[in-house]
């Protein structure tokens, strides 16, 4: 393909439709021990560090030089273009590192902020990869990736704030911090912000709002649904099933995936999301198990 489609390690594609996509990990630190993202580390160690010794554990972006020796791999031929689409800029540096690393490639490197993460990130970046396959410029398959962001919503569930609260990203869900022992937080990526979006008492009625939220979030359109847990395989396949209750024939694709150790560090254990992405008709789309 003319046009690369190049992200990170929070993307969380599913295996088989990584192909053609390449992939940059962030790191975690674990006792002073820098890992990369779904190379070296398990979403299960991070937990693991995270229940045992939680000061021990933090993340960061990959340096620019890791995008410039990704992007000079791929620029091979004078006509080669990259497309690089990653999580939101407001709660990770790799945006700017990319931007950092693109600048040395005279124009033949777009980067996009999609606003999220996770299969937020990840339904943006395989409606790129669909673009490029299709022989899209390099214009076209950023686009692609843009628009995916006013079709996609992603809300979660966080057994504490404290996490968020370590690492900085809170945003306006600092507001909770002062009641964070009295009440279970739903909170919801907007804009590349965290806020948010209701409060209850017990994390069963969380999990409970929380399919009602994404279930008023879908409306009328066919959706494509994620759901990601950190140490929370359980509770991920409840809140699946009933959303595919609730929403039907509605529901496209469905499944479960873990999260990385990046996200799992920031939100600890019993963490669940659900990522919805609305298909623009009922014939194509970027789906988890479509081809790109």
């Amino acid at each position: 393909m003319p046009v690369a489609v190049v992200t990170d390690s929070t993307a969380y594609l599913p295996a088989e439709c990584a192909h053609g996509v390449t992939v940059v990990p962030l790191y975690v630190r674990i006792g002073g021990v820098e890992r990369r993202e779904g190379v070296d580390v398990s979403p299960a160690e991070v937990a693991e560090a995270l229940a045992t010794r939680p000061a021990s554990v933090s993340t960061s972006r990959p340096a620019p030089a890791d995008f410039v020796e990704v992007y000079r791999a791929l620029l091979r031929e004078p006509g080669d273009r990259v497309v690089s689409v990653h999580l939101a800029r407001q709660i990770s540096g790799t945006y700017d590192a990319a931007v950092l690393a693109a600048a040395e490639f005279g124009g033949r490197v777009t980067v996009v902020d999609s606003g999220s993460t996770g299969m937020g990130l990840g339904f943006a970046v395989l409606a790129a990869a669909s673009a490029a396959a299709a022989g899209g410029s390099a214009g076209e398959v950023a686009a692609a990736a843009d628009a995916v962001r006013d079709r996609t919503v992603s809300l979660f569930y966080v057994d504490t704030l404290e996490f968020l609260r370590r690492g900085g990203r809170i945003g306006a869900a600092s507001a909770l911090l002062g009641s964070a022992l009295s009440v279970k937080p739903i909170l919801q990526i907007a804009n590349g912000e965290i806020v948010v979006r209701d409060k209850v008492r017990t994390s069963g009625r969380a999990l409970a709002r929380l399919v009602d939220l994404a279930v008023d979030a879908v409306g009328e359109s066919d959706v494509d649904v994620v759901v990601h847990h950190s140490a929370a395989a359980q509770r991920a396949d409840s809140v699946l099933a009933a959303l595919t209750e609730r929403l039907g024939e509605r529901v496209r694709d469905g499944r479960v995936i873990e999260a990385g150790g990046v996200i799992t560090a920031h939100v600890g254990p019993g963490f669940v999301a659900v990522v919805l992405h609305a298909r623009p008709d009922t014939t194509s789309a970027a789906t988890p198990g479509a081809d790109t």
